[in-house]
């Protein structure tokens, strides 16, 4: 069972963010010692980075599943929560980052090349840093961000300077252990390689990567045998090696129709059709092998091929040979351009870029997109009344309720951010104070009397009728009299007073 894998699927979970809390100072003789909440810490990302020693994705083969550690809480006396740790995946040079999809996110080229495959989620602000002149004490705190999670397909594209393609047991595992040090398994039956194998030549002062990939067959674009899914191993090649076997017929094959299946196969992977190609006719030690690489190398360069007949039991015509690769290879290098350092380019936002849209969906709906709304919306508790109405400020102040009311929303219309989905009620725009966890702007109509109603009531039905008067006598005895003045509370002596007047 072979050990090499170029290509696995990864299920990533980055990080999320901790909570934020809600904490207020208490000491011994400071009742109101203010808000002391602290901030919950950052989710753990997850970042790939190339390292030369590694050659094979055989490491998530058998562990596909990689989360990172969440953000720690805050906590109360002002005590931030740890952030989670980073992962760092080492993959091998020349991975390919894609979605299901397809779609390329990243390739990853040169030792040390970085890539920031999942994104740890924001903690959450706890109420200390909350608090302003308008909201001294928070009740509330910010819920922390979820963490990335998705997943991703790795392919590994071999990056090298030289292919050998052929059809198998053509000998391209044996041309290559006689060029470099590398040292294939090489066996006399077919499909003898089935991994890629990487060799380093050294001609004179140039030194170039080979490699070695599975024999392919007719129908190999297509799926059949092995070299489908090691085609991409030569898409980063400079030159190609077209390896013919010179035994041919006595395994009753043809060179020229080699290599004509060999370039039908080639044409319908696609992307190869520019690579200067060069051909080999092998195996010429073999008895009439010889004699066969002289009847077909005419018909080979009339069709514009440049040949070379070698043999890699004898290395005859290897040095030939090798030298003619490394001349092509310094040729592509120095036909290519200058490679500058990586350039960070910072784009602002657009002045009349509000970082939102507002549109309205076949439903009905009012939907708002961006990338701030929607993480405000992630970290709102909704149970929280006071933190809801935080959100609605937020929201305003931004403009979303300026922009639903330019798209003819009216109250009550229903909106949609993110996951969330509300009737929308135009914000009064500044923070309402009350008790803390509250709002007084998203009270619900209750039909049971609140308590300082009910203590109204009761203070009501304590006052008397206006023509009615109370009179204390002195035994402490209550009784009313007829007025016409407000209620008022005489005693014994005050009506003596008025008697002897």
């Amino acid at each position: 069972m072979t050990t090499f894998v170029d290509r696995v699927v990864l299920h990533l979970q980055a990080g999320d963010g901790g909570h934020g809390c809600v904490s207020v100072h208490r000491e011994k003789f400071k009742p109101l010692g203010g808000p002391d909440g602290g901030n919950g810490g950052h989710g753990g990302s997850i970042t790939l980075v190339v390292d030369p020693q590694q050659h094979t994705l055989l490491d998530f083969h058998f562990h596909p599943h990689v989360k990172a550690s969440n953000g720690g809480g805050g906590a109360g006396s002002n005590r931030d929560g740890a952030n989670g740790k980073d992962l760092v995946l080492k993959v091998p040079d020349g991975t390919v980052v894609q979605t299901e999809d397809g779609e390329v996110l990243a390739d990853l080229i040169g030792a040390g090349t970085e890539f920031e495959v999942a994104r740890g989620g924001r903690g959450g602000r706890g109420n200390a840093s909350l608090a302003n002149t308008r909201r001294k004490v928070p009740g509330f705190a910010e819920l922390g961000e979820p963490g990335d999670r998705m997943d991703v397909v790795l392919e590994l594209k071999s990056v090298a300077d030289v292919g050998l393609v052929g059809f198998p047991s053509a000998g391209k595992s044996s041309l290559i252990s006689v060029m470099s040090a590398a040292k294939p398994k090489i066996a006399d039956y077919p499909f003898t390689t089935l991994v890629p194998n990487l060799g380093v030549v050294q001609a004179g002062d140039e030194t170039f990567t080979i490699a070695d990939v599975p024999g392919l067959i007719p129908g190999a674009a297509t799926g059949k045998g092995l070299g489908m899914q090691f085609l991409r191993h030569i898409e980063r090649t400079e030159v190609l090696v077209h390896v013919l076997d010179a035994a041919a017929p006595e395994i009753e094959r043809d060179p020229l129709a080699d290599l004509d299946a060999i370039e039908a196969e080639l044409a319908a992977y696609g992307g190869l059709e520019d690579r200067p190609r060069l051909v080999v006719l092998n195996k010429i030690d073999i008895p009439d092998g010889r004699d066969l690489a002289e009847m077909v190398r005419p018909d080979l360069e009339a069709r514009g091929y440049r040949v070379f007949e070698l043999s890699a039991v004898t290395r005859e015509g290897l040095r030939e040979f090798t030298f003619a690769l490394a001349k092509l290879v310094a040729e592509y290098r120095a036909s290519k351009p200058v490679e500058e350092a990586t350039r960070i380019v910072i784009r602002p936002r657009a002045v009349d870029d509000a970082g939102f849209t507002v549109e309205q969906d076949a439903d009905g709906v009012y939907v708002v997109r961006g990338p701030q709304v929607e993480r405000w919306i992630r970290q709102t508790n909704f149970d929280n009344d006071e933190a809801v109405g935080f959100l609605a400020d937020r929201l305003e102040r931004l403009g979303v309720e300026a922009e639903l009311a330019k798209k003819g929303a009216q109250p009550g219309d229903p909106v949609r951010i993110g996951e969330r989905e509300f009737d929308w009620q135009p914000n009064a725009g500044e923070y309402v104070s009350g008790p803390r966890g509250t709002d007084s702007r998203l009270e619900e109509l209750d039909t049971r009397p609140s308590a300082a109603q009910r203590l109204a009531a009761r203070k009501a039905r304590r006052i008397r009728n206006e023509d009615e008067v109370l009179h204390m006598a002195g035994d402490g005895t209550v009784s009313t009299v007829a007025n016409s003045h407000m209620p008022v509370l005489v005693t014994d002596e005050d009506d003596d007073e008025d008697t002897d007047e």
